[in-house]
This record gives C-alpha cells, sequence and structure tokens, in this order.
C-alpha cells in the first residue's frame, strides 16, 4: 500500500481543509496517509509564538498587508529569514516522520512547510505543494517541488513568476464532501428552525472569527432576516453570539460545527471572509457578500471571487454590512457551479498524480 504524509498548517482552517481533501481522495485510491501539523512540529513554545504574531500582525490595519506584498510576495530578506528560521525546525520534525513512514508522496499546504520539505536530506518520494490562494507568495514556491497544485490559471501564472519551468496542475477546489450531497433549502430550514418564506443570512468569517462578526449579526436579524452566525473556533465571539441571541429571536448562534453545508444550504446569502467558503457557497448557488478584512493574500482573493461574479464586497462596519446584505438579498441568485462536482476533483488529483509517475 503506497503512503502520503501531508504537512498542514493550523492558521486558520483552510489548509486542514485542502490537505483532508488531499487524504480522502489518496484514501480511495488505496493509500495510507497521514496529516500532521507543522505548526506544532515547531514545537509548543514557537508554534504558539508564530500564532500569536500572525494575529496580532492580521489586527494592526495595514501592517500584514505591508509584509505581506513588501516581504513575502518578492521574497525580501525579513521573509526568507522568517522562513530559515521556521525551518531550522521544522526539516529535522519532517525529517524523522520521514524516515520512519518512508512515504512516496508528500504534500505540503502550508508556505512553510514546502520549504522545510524541499531540504530534507532523504528525497526517495515526490513533492507536491498544494495552495489555493489567487498569488502564491515567494516561500510557497521552492525549488525541489515536484508538482505545484493551484485552483487558477493566475495561481498558475504567479507560481512561474520565481519558477518559470516550474511544472504546475490546475485543479478545481476541492470541497469538504458534504457539500457535494447538501439537503435541501426546506430541509435545511426546518432543521436550523428558519420560516420557509423568510429571508435567510448565513454570517462567518473563518475559523478565527475576524472582524466585529457579534454586532453585525445582532444588527442585521433587527433589520428582519434570519441570521445564522457561525463564530468558529473564536469561543469569546461564541459567547457574545449566544448572549444576542436571547435578545434578538432571528439570530441562530452556532459556534465550531460541522454543520456549514446544511446552515449553507438554508441561506440566500453567504456573507464571509475570502477563502474556502466561497467555493462550498458557489456549489450551492449561494450569492456571497465578501467582509474586506483578511489582508494580504485575502486582496488578492477578494478581487479573484468579485471576477468571478455573484459577488459584492462590503467593509467590517455594521452598518455598512446590514444595507450591503439588504440589498444582496434582492438580488437574483446564481446556479449551482457546474464545474464543483467530486468527479471533477477527483479527475485533477488523479491527472496530477499520473504527472509524477503516481498514478
Amino acid at each position: 500500500m503506497p503512503h502520503a504524509l501531508l504537512v498542514s498548517g493550523s492558521l486558520g482552517q483552510g489548509h486542514d481543509v485542502m490537505a483532508q481533501a488531499c487524504a480522502d481522495t489518496l484514501r480511495d485510491r488505496g493509500w495510507s496517509t497521514d496529516t500532521v501539523d507543522a505548526m506544532a512540529l515547531l514545537g509548543q513554545r514557537s508554534g504558539a509564538a508564530g500564532e500569536a504574531v500572525f494575529r496580532r500582525l492580521l489586527d494592526l490595519p495595514g501592517v500584514y498587508d505591508a509584509f505581506h506584498f513588501s516581504a513575502l510576495r518578492p521574497g525580501a530578506r525579513l521573509a526568507l529569514l522568517a522562513d530559515a528560521a521556521a525551518r531550522s525546525r521544522l526539516v529535522p520534525a519532517l525529517g524523522r516522520l520521514v524516515e520512519a513512514q518512508r512515504p512516496q508522496l508528500v504534500v505540503s499546504v502550508f508556505a512553510t512547510a514546502s520549504s522545510a520539505v524541499n531540504r530534507l536530506p532523504r528525497r526517495d518520494f515526490r513533492h507536491f505543494v498544494f495552495c489555493t490562494d489567487v498569488t502564491p507568495h515567494r516561500l510557497w514556491v521552492q525549488e525541489g517541488t515536484d508538482l505545484f497544485l493551484v485552483t487558477s490559471e493566475v495561481a498558475a501564472c504567479a507560481v512561474r513568476r520565481y519558477r518559470p519551468a516550474a511544472s504546475v496542475c490546475v485543479v478545481p477546489a476541492p470541497l469538504r464532501r458534504p457539500f457535494y450531497r447538501p439537503p435541501g433549502r426546506a430541509a435545511a430550514r426546518a432543521e436550523v428552525g428558519v420560516p420557509p418564506g423568510a429571508g435567510c443570512v448565513l454570517l462567518m468569517s473563518g475559523s478565527w472569527g475576524l472582524g466585529p462578526i457579534a454586532r453585525t449579526a445582532a444588527s442585521l436579524a433587527a433589520a428582519g432576516p434570519h441570521v445564522l452566525a457561525v463564530a468558529g473556533r473564536n469561543q469569546e465571539l461564541e459567547r457574545r453570539l449566544r448572549a444576542a441571541a436571547r435578545r434578538e429571536p432571528r439570530l441562530h448562534a452556532f459556534g465550531y460545527t460541522d454543520r456549514i453545508p446544511a446552515l449553507m444550504a438554508a441561506a440566500d446569502l453567504v456573507v464571509t471572509s475570502s477563502g474556502d467558503t466561497c467555493s462550498e457557497a458557489r456549489a450551492l448557488g449561494r450569492r456571497l457578500l465578501l467582509l474586506d478584512v483578511v489582508q494580504g493574500h485575502g486582496r488578492d482573493n477578494l478581487q479573484h471571487e468579485l471576477e468571478l461574479g455573484h459577488a459584492d464586497v462590503v467593509g467590517a462596519r455594521p452598518d455598512e454590512v446590514v444595507r450591503n446584505a439588504l440589498a444582496a438579498l434582492g438580488r437574483p441568485e446564481p446556479e449551482p457551479s457546474a464545474g464543483a462536482t467530486p468527479e471533477a476533483w477527483l479527475k485533477g488529483f488523479g491527472a496530477a498524480l499520473e504527472r509524477v509517475g503516481l498514478g
């Protein structure tokens, strides 16, 4: 049985979702898999410090934009030094895993992992790097990667900016499996307690719950529609949402939940930050209102979603979100994405394996 090692990163949930999609597909093809968290491999202290720094950068307006566009994208000295510091810890840890597991394939779904994997002394495996950002920055694109998986031609061009002769495969964005067979709107609404004819908005902003989600949820529910507000892993946000829901009957509060497919199926509009949720909403035929709350790569991802259509953008102020959401509820819904099928993803990933002799 061939074996694959997948290296994710617990900054947000997007990396884990992509790693899970790859692992599920490989297991369906007869592989065994193991998924590890690069942040955990850094060690408890270093991993926690890295996450704290990243969160702090996002909390300071413009700071992460500056770091991303002036350091990460061109591969400036500051970014390379940060990458080297993380790599010095990751390489030994990954080396021990590779020695123990002897994988035929390693899939990096985290930028720092791609750098570390390519510096392992033992390289009798193939190395995929899977990045769903529209414009992968310099640290994603390292010498030694056998194949880059991206989800758009724009991203393929971004990879070739740094490695003109790189082998790149454009694949459909994989979805979590329940999104391929979601419940119908009526059944989903009955499940979450939303009346059949009422307007309904799903409000979420990644696993960290970025932006003033609690105030926005309360204001939007007070304006008329039912609001399904998801806090993700943000426990303080969940507490505030549940307190607001006790005062506003049209507000339905959720913490971290695996019910997103049903919540999305119940909604008429999805208000969220740019990320993997956008592909899921398009698969179900739901219009998007994008919160401009993720700096750096989030700006590029947001612009790409606007270009795909059936989406609008709004700032983080609750009154602006309410005004834009009410207007968006009056616009037609798109058709479900024709290419959002398990067959399309399986075909794309299978072709990638064949290109490196593992199909």
